[in-house]
């Protein structure tokens, strides 16, 4: 556990203020991409607060859900952006995952002086020093804070969508390529949520 502090603990030597960054949903067939954002306290105490934080991706929904609590009550700030399914085919997907990105550092009311982000590129058109870090939100504590932050949202935003789609199971899914999923939009075709140019095989 003490190595998801390692790269924080580095830095605080320089920067006060850290801002973790992630996406989830990059990969999905419907549905935005959505990106978090967290300052944790330059604090070693933080490790026992978040003590089962880690990659989104290996906790349960349940455990997901009691986490994004104690993330927002721990952190100095933490924010989200989102990037509609219709703008991701306009810009396509990696610029759309920037865009998220931006727009959730951008929601911050406090202020950032270094960026933690996962994945192998650096957000283009931020002018605050920032460091990427492949499978970062294995690796750093305030990546999968945003990490977790970032799911819940996205969720809850595909929860909300599967009651204005009959047929789609979004709410099972998420707007992953499932073969439930699949088998939806060739039945039903694609509809306004939907990632045409992710779904060319599909339709």
């Amino acid at each position: 556990m003490n190595q998801l502090l390692e790269y924080e603990k580095k830095l605080w030597n320089e920067y006060n203020f850290i801002a973790g960054v992630d996406e989830v949903g990059r990969g999905c067939l419907a549905g935005p991409v959505v990106a978090g954002v967290v300052i944790l306290p330059k604090s070693d105490n933080i490790l026992s607060k978040l003590k089962y934080v880690n990659d989104s991706k290996l906790l349960s929904s349940k455990k997901r859900r009691e986490l994004f609590s104690i993330i927002q009550e721990s952190a100095i700030d933490y924010g989200v952006g989102i990037v509609s399914a219709n703008v991701i085919d306009q810009i396509n997907i990696l610029q759309a995952t920037f865009l998220s990105m931006r727009r959730a550092l951008a929601s911050l009311s406090s202020e950032y002086n270094y960026i933690l982000v996962d994945g192998n590129k650096t957000i283009p058109r931020v002018d605050t020093a920032q460091m990427c870090i492949i499978k970062g939100d294995s690796k750093s504590l305030s990546i999968a804070a945003a990490s977790i932050l970032a799911k819940v949202i996205r969720d809850e935003i595909m929860i909300e969508i599967d009651k204005n789609y009959v047929g789609f199971s979004f709410e099972k899914h998420k707007g992953y390529g499932t073969k439930i999923h699949i088998e939806a939009i060739k039945k039903f075709g694609l509809t306004d949520i939907h990632r045409v140019s992710f779904c060319k095989n599909f339709s």
